[in-house]
């Protein structure tokens, strides 16, 4: 693909201020450096200026150079569910080995990829923290499992192990503040990008005559109710034999819901104060508009047959399937071209948030770890490598998407808009009890938010 000069210096300078998850981890292209010069009144003299910077330089020259950091040869370790040592393939890999070897040999230490798997990953993090020897000295976690840990006290607060000097307090070009969790901020995560939306098959589309998500998108026409129209038209049996053809959507519908909800300013567990969120009049709303999707218009595919199986996923895959709430991850070695638009806005939109993040993931430091402002500073520096992009993500939605557009949609309007979800990460918590009720037995959904009301308050109750 061409590479995408067209797109903006302000979409680079907004992707700087953005988290990811998701797909990258590129380092940034723009210094976001302020070069405005402040002009001086017309009766100031320049002399006094040269004398106070002379003055300043003189300064500086004698203070004294900060102490070196001698580790002692000790290991750093950095844990995660995949194999972090970068390969020395590309560019960007090997530029991340030289830095490896450079910040050992300054640090007088060796960096460690501690390789858990996933299953594993939890229950060895905490028994390993309430143990006091923490596996790692920088833990990767999904939010939504973290939950517990940071209400046990078993990781720091960035406050402990953060200066105002670092990167991450300032411009974070290099490392980015990851939303904060029941209140304060914990984790951190290199910027990158994250396409979470409403995928469509662009070469269905033209096939069936429909109207582009994008153009709907841009005209302010792109919400709910359009939504359901395209699926509509979308949903068709060419030789009247008394089966679909083609289907308006496909997807799992536990997704759907967490990213409808979102849509419309609802959670299923509040965000901010862990509190719980399905018996908001908006979350209702949005468990009708999905009970709607799948029960009564008729337009989705159910490859499976069972409607709740997580697989659903990939059945937009398929290519018979106009639209599918997705991700970036899932859209690889398609045999069609995929556009992407963000999911349409409900009635209660305000515009600040299209995709429920249940998938974020952040770096942490466990409690106990020696040393951490150390640790951090490693890390930090670890990130400060020469781009090997033109703007962030570039490799990573190059290899998503054909076409320019799409990129541009994903950059500008997708990434970034996510708003945590972590119900998920709550022992006992009945969001796939709800949806199990809503969808498969198909129950009320005023009865089925009143009858687990008491036991998601509960499992809240618990963790708090």
């Amino acid at each position: 693909m061409k590479k995408m000069k067209a797109l903006t210096i302000l979409s680079v300078a907004l992707m700087l201020t953005l988290s990811a998850c998701g797909g990258g981890n590129s380092n940034t292209t723009s210094n976001g450096a302020n070069t405005t010069e402040n002009n001086t009144a017309s009766n100031t003299t320049t002399e006094p200026a040269a004398n106070n910077t002379a003055t300043e330089e003189n300064a500086a020259e004698n203070e004294p150079a900060p102490a070196a950091i001698d580790l002692g040869g000790r290991v750093v370790k950095i844990s995660m569910w995949w194999d972090g040592m970068p390969k020395g393939e590309t560019a960007g890999e090997k530029a991340s080995l030289a830095k490896i070897a450079e910040l050992e040999e300054k640090y007088n230490m060796k960096l460690e990829f501690v390789n858990i798997p996933f299953d594993q990953y939890m229950d060895k993090f905490t028994t390993a923290v309430l143990a006091g020897e923490p596996m790692a000295d920088i833990s990767i976690m999904e939010f939504k499992r973290a939950i517990a840990p940071i209400k046990q006290g078993l990781v720091l607060p960035l406050s402990d192990f953060t200066t105002a000097d670092n990167d991450i307090n300032n411009e974070q070009k290099h490392v980015t503040k990851l939303p904060a969790i029941n209140g304060a901020e914990y984790a951190f995560n290199t910027p990158g990008v994250s396409a979470v939306g409403m995928y469509y098959n662009r070469d269905l589309f033209k096939k069936l005559g429909l109207p582009d998500l994008q153009e709907l998108y841009n005209n302010g026409e792109w919400n709910w109710d359009k939504f359901i129209e395209v699926a509509k038209q979308a949903t068709t049996d060419s030789n009247n034999d008394g089966k679909k053809d083609t289907w308006g959507y496909s997807g799992w519908p536990v997704d759907a819901a967490r990213h409808i909800g979102v849509t419309n300013g609802a959670l299923f567990v509040n965000d901010t104060d862990l509190s719980l969120g399905f018996n908001d009049p908006k979350m209702a709303e949005a468990l009708e508009f999905i009970n709607r999707l799948y029960n009564k218009e008729n337009v989705v595919k159910v490859k499976s047959g069972n409607k709740m199986d997580w697989n659903e996923t990939n059945t937009f895959k398929d290519g018979d399937v106009a639209m599918s709430m997705n991700y970036d991850w899932n859209m690889g070695d398609l045999t069609f071209e995929v556009g992407i638009v963000p999911n349409p806005a409900g009635p209660q939109s305000d515009g600040k948030y299209t995709f429920a993040n249940a998938a974020q993931n952040g770096y942490f430091i466990p409690k106990g770890v020696k040393d951490p402002q150390v640790v951090y500073q490693i890390f930090e520096e670890l990130q400060d490598i020469p781009p090997t992009e033109e703007y962030l993500g570039q490799d990573w939605l190059e290899s998503r998407f054909k076409n320019e557009a799409d990129i541009k949609m994903a950059i500008e309007h997708v990434n970034g808009t996510g708003r945590l979800s972590v119900e998920e990460g709550v022992a006992d918590f009945p969001i796939f009890a709800i949806m199990d009720e809503i969808i498969i037995k198909n129950q009320s959904v005023a009865a089925t938010i009143e009858k687990n009301t008491q036991s998601g308050q509960a499992a809240l109750d618990k963790l708090k």
